[in-house]
């Protein structure tokens, strides 16, 4: 299915005192690997708000393999999971310069009206999107 990847470098704020990237930080990786997904299939995540569609992550997974430091450049490999429905799933892999997997995880989200805060499903053009990325 569709994916996207991107890299960027570990900021010296990200890392703990032992220089080590802090293990919260990096559900903010895979914010930033959605958005380039979305940014990929021309989309943004404020033009979804603007039509009135919020995402918020109803489940986060991830299992750490190998720590990150400082100025290490990394790889967010970001693949949709299966064609959304009312959810949209995510697999993640995040790389470090040398290939090595540091860290899988998997996301789920949720398509929920902003008007009536009650789900709704994905949006026809994103799906329509999806489909001329398959």
């Amino acid at each position: 299915m569709d994916f996207n990847e991107f890299s960027f470098r570990v900021r010296y704020s990200e890392t703990d005192q032992m220089g080590v990237v802090y293990h919260g930080n990096y559900a903010q990786y895979l914010e930033m690997g959605r958005v380039e997904w979305l940014r990929s299939l021309g989309i943004s995540y404020k033009s979804m708000e603007e039509n009135g569609i919020m995402l918020p992550v109803i489940s986060l997974r991830m299992d750490f393999k190998k720590s990150a430091t400082y100025d290490d450049l990394l790889f967010v490999d970001t693949r949709l999971k299966k064609t959304p429905s009312v959810r949209i799933e995510f697999d993640y892999k995040i790389y470090n310069e040398a290939r090595e997997i540091l860290v899988e995880a998997n996301t789920v989200l949720v398509f929920i009206d902003m008007k009536s805060k009650r789900p709704i499903r994905c949006p026809e053009f994103l799906l329509e999107k999806i489909a001329m990325q398959s």
